[in-house]
């Protein structure tokens, strides 16, 4: 509770030292994650009953708590990456959100339903009881989702940085922008290849070259 309460504070200190913007998209993440954590939390604590077999409900209460702790924690890494002036996005495997959050979240139901489906294919198959598979099924599937989110999330997702290294990387400019019939380029990093003849041996020689402004006509 403690870790819990010095989250949660910090979090809101920095929401108060940032500008309105900055506070409202703050208050955004902190809210979307910690409603996600909980979820998430919450489902995970319902998948280990139903591996338990039993009715205890210390799980959901561990899951909530747990859930409630994450969702703070990934609320703080959300805001410390976010680029100065941006929305926050992330696009995962199999969806996009504003928040890491709710990818591990759907993730997380996409195993319970699809573990619930191969449970019960499997007690089809066996002519038992199909309630069996889908408790089961849905308990190992959302544990399963669960792992593959985290690694959705902060593996295989692209977020706001990456989307604009990727911007970067297409240019030819770091700087360009249009005026009729003309696009201007401001620092333009190239690569300049000459021969070198003076030495007994011919050889290519390579320079880095740094162009300050470019200019291109249109018709």
């Amino acid at each position: 509770m403690k870790h819990l309460t010095t989250l949660i504070l910090s979090a809101l200190l920095l929401s108060l030292i940032t500008p309105d913007r900055a506070k409202a998209q703050t208050g955004q993440l902190l809210g979307g994650n910690v409603l996600n954590g909980a979820l998430t939390g919450t489902a995970l604590g319902a998948a280990t009953m139903s591996l338990r077999n039993s009715g205890d409900m210390a799980p959901l209460r561990i899951g909530l708590g747990s859930g409630i702790l994450g969702g703070a924690g990934l609320a703080l890494y959300d805001i410390a990456t976010l680029p100065t002036g941006q929305q926050f996005f992330i696009s995962g495997i199999f969806n996009d959100g504003n928040n890491s959050s709710v990818i591990i979240l759907i993730d997380t139901f996409y195993g319970a339903a699809g573990g619930a489906i191969l449970g019960t294919a499997v007690m089809l198959i066996g002519n038992k009881p199909l309630v069996g598979g889908l408790q089961y099924g849905s308990g190992v599937g959302a544990w399963v989702g669960f792992g593959f989110g985290l690694l959705d999330s902060f593996v295989f997702a692209e977020r706001n940085r990456d989307f604009i290294s990727s911007g970067l990387l297409e240019k030819d400019s770091i700087i360009e922008f249009s005026i009729p019939k003309f696009d201007v380029g401001l620092i333009k990093p190239e690569l300049f290849s000459y021969y070198d003849l003076s030495g007994k041996t011919q050889s290519i020689r390579f320079e880095p070259t740094l162009n300050l402004i470019s200019l291109t006509k249109t018709f």
